[in-house]
This record gives structure tokens, sequence and C-alpha cells, in this order.
């Protein structure tokens, strides 16, 4: 297992009083037929000259083509069965779906053992999910971000008609 550290941002919203977490769905043909348990939240590699943080911010946009505003809440890291690290920060932002995303390309070879090299969009579709079924789409080992969201926010998806209290100020970001 190489040892990888990786960047990113979970926009959320409220639709109906519900909290709704932002997804993506990765490109490429390794990714194509796969849904439950394949999704992510917006994340990349942090360059040399960034903060984590400033890493989780252009990822996003590079990914998705959204540019994200904060303030950012910071939800901690987690480490992926690759052996990846992620780092997390939330902020509320909308996007209805009307204006389609714009993301990264990148180049694998393809098919396989072809000896030909294909481009592939980094994220071929995203969309907000209520939290039940953002835990069906999203990987298994970024549920903590769900939870450490929840509990940020103070929600639960079983009470949908709780009252939302105002977030606390920003957590210190960790590097």
């Amino acid at each position: 297992m190489s040892f990888r550290v990786s960047a990113g941002l979970a926009m959320y919203r409220f639709r109906g009083g519900a909290l709704e977490v932002f997804l993506a769905h990765p490109g490429g043909p390794e990714a194509d037929l796969k849904d439950d348990g394949c999704w992510t939240i917006p994340k990349g590699r942090q360059k040399p000259y960034e903060t984590l943080l400033q890493a989780a911010q252009r990822e996003f946009q590079e990914e998705v083509g959204i540019v994200p505003h904060g303030p950012y809440f910071g939800l901690g890291s987690i480490r992926q069965r690759s052996g990846k690290v992620v780092h997390a920060w939330a902020f509320e932002g909308q996007w209805d779906g009307s204006q389609p995303i714009r993301s990264h390309t990148f180049q694998m070879p393809w098919p396989p053992c072809s000896g030909q090299m294909q481009r592939f969009v980094e994220v071929d579709r995203a969309q907000f999910f209520s939290l039940t079924e953002a835990r069906r789409k999203l990987k298994s080992a970024q549920h903590p971000f769900l939870d450490r969201l929840e509990a940020l926010i103070g929600v639960r998806a079983s009470t949908p008609d709780q009252v939302i209290p105002e977030i606390q100020p920003p957590l210190p970001a960790s590097h």
C-alpha cells in the first residue's frame, strides 16, 4: 500500500429542512458500472505550495466546476483501504443541477493491454443526496465525514423536522 494524502470538500445544503450532501461519481471505465459505495466527496492531492484547505478548494473546483465559498468547517481525516489519508472540510453551498458539472480529465491505458491511451473525466456526475442516500452511495471509509457533519450541525437523519441550530465558528484547519 502506498501512503498518499488528499484533501476535499463536502458541500451541504438544507432542502425542506433536511440536510443534503453533494457527492461526486468518479469517471472512467473502471467506475462506469459502479454506483453504491463508489461515490466520494470531491478531493485530490495537495501541491507543494498549498495548504490542505487550499488543495481541497482547488480540487473541488477542478472536479465539479463549482467555485466553493466558505466558511469552511473541519471534518478531520480518515484513512481509506488503499492507505490514502483524506482530510475534509464542509461548507454550505447550492447547485441546482441546471448547470452541468465541469471536470478535468485524466489519461489511462484503455482497453487494458491494448497499448492505447484514452482520456476520461475525473467526475462524470455529481448531485446532492439525503443523508440516508449518501450513506449508500458514499465509499464506506468516508462515512465518518457524514457522521462528523451531522454532529457539527446537530441534526440527525432520523429527525428531519428538528430545528437546526446555527453552526459554530470554523474549526482550525488541520495540516
